[in-house]
């Protein structure tokens, strides 16, 4: 495609009308399961382990040359710094001294962004539009420069595996709809309306009464943001004589959220329960610093579902040290929350744990739901404090309406008191889908981290190379996934992160599995020793076929425990 065929504009146009039916467009949103046979529940054996998932390593001339791949992309940025800034010195303006000022960023700085990232910046921030489900829209553009675009106002639809939306309730009709839009009527779209002052409604106390039931807490407060759910959490409950313990790979706003309580934090080895209760044990003897006063509070913080690696924190165990050293914990629930349990009640759900164990439980309602916000779950004297203190329900803008309308309608769904059964069905099918694809991966010989029943399925790529190309290939052949590397992930596991939600069918899952078997080995991406998949079976070659991987994947699948 060439600018002297078609005429382009730097700006994103208006998205093109969809007048398809709308039985077809629904489809495209949420696809028709083809068989009863595709369902599974998620759920840990009561009384088991947590088995520790095995990171299969690569052979060592992919880490090799994983680390001169940067040094050469490293020193080729260096030496076009060094004569850019003699012989284009306008390019540079930005990093130089000038008017006696200082530049906001010196080259070091801003060298990752310049060098590295904005070779493959067309693989980050595709341009949407509509509902993230089964499918997304993207719009088509060309590079223009080292950082415009050209759009053409045409559009690419995608298989959708870059969506957090793991239940398929982002959908343009159905239940759910019907219930926001009924909300805007009767609220308007901002909660301000002749009857009703502006802030919290009755509406607002619904949402968090069916939020509390749900995850089984006696009261909850949401707030409209999921970060800032986090971010000023901490300063709510925490304080200069508050020890946190914190898991090292936790998200950024719940270290954000620690640095301005001012509390003292320490970071044990993720998810190493032997060096948590080293941390836990060695804090209690020394105490506060300089006084060494016992801390006034010890307060665990961890993730349910850890968005880059795909695995589970050790709820079971972590709450024994939790009695036994008698701390509090927090768990993040961002991404387990609708996504893991029987009942789709996250993390204690799937481990058949008393939410009543868990002092603190904090959600979004971006991912499961359909929705945006986050909430803080706990005993109701802590919720009551929190509406006084909590800086982020206190001073942000109240959620809508419509959202209120979109939460509570799907949590209800999901409760099965709202279209009995369809909640059930998209909890089994999530389910399934989520080991049926991982499974597939391993098989076909690809390393994949995470838990088995995790909807984030990681698949490392090591080679900075990789990301592009495996991005932009799956991106022609119809398919839509997330590439993820430094600084998210240590710099020599650079990989595809693939999002799996219950919208997808098992026929949208064989064409992606076909699609990752050819790219696999065409860009030799298969680095898996078997030790963590299922290719070393009697019986089968140590890289199974795509035919035998979609012969045997259903009934494997569906064991308790993956190859």
């Amino acid at each position: 495609m060439s600018t002297s065929t078609k005429t382009y504009s730097k700006s994103i146009p208006n998205a093109p009308e969809d007048n398809r039916p709308i039985e077809v467009r629904s489809n495209l949103e949420y696809g028709k399961q083809s068989s009863n046979e595709y369902l599974y529940v998620s759920k840990h054996p009561v009384g088991e382990p947590l088995p520790t998932p095995i990171d299969d390593d690569p052979p060592y001339p992919i880490y090799l040359l994983t680390y001169l791949n940067y040094l050469i992309l490293i020193i080729i940025g260096h030496i076009r710094d060094f004569f850019g800034k003699i012989f284009k010195p306008q390019e540079y303006k930005h990093l130089v001294e000038k008017d006696g000022y200082a530049p906001w960023y010196d080259g070091f700085e801003s060298f990752y962004v310049r060098r590295l990232k904005t070779r493959i910046d067309d693989c980050f921030a595709r341009p949407i539009y509509g509902a993230p489900g089964r499918y997304i829209k993207c719009f088509n553009r060309i590079r223009d420069g080292k950082t415009g675009y050209l759009y053409d106002g045409t559009s690419k639809e995608c298989l959708n595996l870059s969506s957090y939306n793991y239940l398929g309730f982002a959908q343009s009709s159905g239940v759910c709809t019907d219930f926001a839009l009924k909300c805007v009527d009767e609220y308007g779209t901002s909660g301000c309306s002749p009857r009703l002052y502006c802030g919290t409604t009755d509406l607002h106390r619904e949402c968090e009464r069916v939020i509390a039931d749900f995850v089984g807490k006696e009261d909850a407060i949401i707030v409209s943001q999921g970060y800032g759910t986090n971010a000023t959490f901490f300063a709510s409950v925490a304080d200069s004589k508050t020890l946190i313990i914190s898991d090292e790979l936790n998200h950024a706003s719940i270290r954000f959220g620690i640095r301005i309580s001012g509390a003292i934090v320490k970071v044990y080895k993720h998810n190493d329960m032997k060096d948590l209760e080293q941390v836990i044990r060695t804090q209690i003897a020394q105490g506060q610093p300089k006084t060494h006063r016992p801390w006034k509070k010890i307060i665990i913080a961890v993730e349910g579902l850890y968005s880059m690696e795909g695995n589970m924190c050790n709820l079971p165990e972590i709450i024994e040290l939790k009695d036994k050293y008698k701390c509090y914990l927090f768990v993040d629930e961002a991404h387990s929350i609708g996504a893991l349990g029987p009942e789709g009640r996250g993390i204690c759900d799937y481990f058949s744990v008393d939410p009543a164990r868990v002092d603190i439980l904090m959600g979004t309602l971006t991912k499961s739901f359909g929705a945006t916000g986050g909430y803080i779950a706990g005993d109701r004297v802590l919720i009551d404090r929190m509406r006084l203190d909590y800086q982020t329900n206190s001073y942000s803008e109240s959620v809508p309406p419509p959202v209120l309308g979109q939460i509570i309608s799907s949590l209800n769904v999901i409760r099965g008191t709202l279209n009995p059964g369809e909640g059930q069905e998209r909890l089994q099918r999530i389910a399934f889908n989520s080991r049926y694809l991982r499974l597939g991966l391993k098989k076909l010989g690809y390393i994949v981290y995470g838990a088995d029943d995790s909807p984030v399925i990681p698949v490392l790529l090591f080679l900075p190379s990789k990301m592009p190309a495996i991005s932009r290939m799956l991106y022609d052949l119809g398919i839509a996934v997330v590439v993820v590397s430094y600084p998210a992930t240590p710099l020599a596991s650079a990989r595809v992160r693939l999002c799996v939600s219950s919208a997808l069918t098992k026929e949208d899952l064989d064409y992606v599995l076909e699609k990752f078997s050819q790219i696999g080995d065409l860009l030799y991406l298969k680095f898996s020793s078997g030790i963590a998949g299922g290719c070393k079976v009697p019986g089968q070659p140590p890289r199974w076929s795509i035919e035998d991987v979609l012969a045997t994947n259903v009934e494997d699948s569906k064991r308790p425990k993956l190859l």
